[in-house]
Parts: structure tokens; sequence; C-alpha cells
């Protein structure tokens, strides 16, 4: 019983780490219109800070832009205010109704750039795997020597480690490679 602890411990941990990928590489533009490019957008609203999500609607209505339409128009210039500071490389532009976002057309530099912010997220996140089996390892090496579980225990978790950590590493290539594919072929 307590050997599967380690398993599902670890497991656990790798998905909660390719869930963060997922989450960064959303972030990262791709020359596309995505509506999770203004996911961290905080919006002055009545005195507090609310998501832009939360005071505005956020439509796609072409391939590269971005529609903001605001539940409340007094909430217009706020909400262009915010997307400015929040440094997205857009420029807003505000109709009086809606604000539109013209994604820019990414150039080969650009998409190289890009590109390599992609390896370096599949990379921490390889390392963050790493991490988890070291520490799955680490436990199940401790109730070896407590003798909590028998060799051929141990040697049987931690090939199920292995098989999680193998999994999981195939998972976050795959994420990195579908960004890669998305980015440079815009």
């Amino acid at each position: 019983m307590s050997e599967n602890i380690a398993v599902s411990k670890s497991k656990e941990n790798m998905k909660k780490t390719i869930e963060v990928l997922n989450r960064e590489l959303a972030n990262i533009r791709a020359g596309k219109a995505n509506a999770s490019i203004l996911s961290n957008v905080q919006v002055e609203y009545y005195g507090t800070m609310a998501p832009l999500n939360q005071v505005a609607s956020i439509n796609i209505p072409e391939a590269r832009v971005l529609l903001v339409t605001p539940y409340d128009k007094s909430a217009l210039d706020n909400i262009e205010h915010a997307i400015n500071s929040a440094d997205l490389g857009l420029n807003p532009a505000n109709d009086g109704d809606v604000i539109r976002l013209v994604i820019p057309q990414l150039t080969g530099e650009r998409r190289q750039e890009i590109a390599k912010k992609v390896g370096k997220e599949a990379e921490d996140a390889r390392v963050a795997v790493r991490n988890v089996r070291r520490e799955g390892m680490d436990s199940i090496k401790k109730q070896l020597k407590n003798s909590d579980i028998t060799e051929d225990g141990f040697h049987d978790i931690e090939d199920q480690i292995q098989k999680v950590t193998d999994e999981a590493i195939a998972k976050v290539n795959e994420l990195a490679e579908a960004k890669e594919k998305e980015i440079t072929e815009g």
C-alpha cells in the first residue's frame, strides 16, 4: 500500500507540471488571435482590480483580431489602459464601443525567438518532471532502508515511477512540438 503512494504522488506532481506548461505555452503569442493572451490583464473597475474577462467579453472575429467588448461602457478607457500597461506588444484601437487588438504578423526572426522561449519552457518542465522522479525515488529508497518494502518491491515501484516519468516527458515534448509547429507555420 505505502509503495503505491510514491507512484501516485509522482504521477500527480508530474500532471501538475504539465498543466503549468500548458498555461505557459498558452500565454506565448504565436501570431494568431488567442484570448489567453489577455488572461493576465487586470483592469481597475470601480476601485478594485478585476481580471479583464470579468469586465468584458473577448471574441475572435478574424484569425488575427481580438475584439474586447466591455459589459459596462464606462470601463472602456480603464480596459484600454490595462491592456497598454500589460506590455503585451499590442496596440488597442478604441472606437468608443469596443477595443480591437490586431495581432501583428510574426517575422522569421521573431518566430525563432518565440520558438526558443517554447524550448526553454519545455526544458524547465522536463527538469521539473525529473525532480519529481528523484523525489519519488528518494521516497522508495527510504522505504527500502526502513524495511517497509522488499528489494523486489523496490524494483517494481522504481519501474513504475520510471514509466510515469517517461510518459510525462513524452507529453511535454508533444506539447512543445505542437506549439513550435503553430509558431513556425503561423
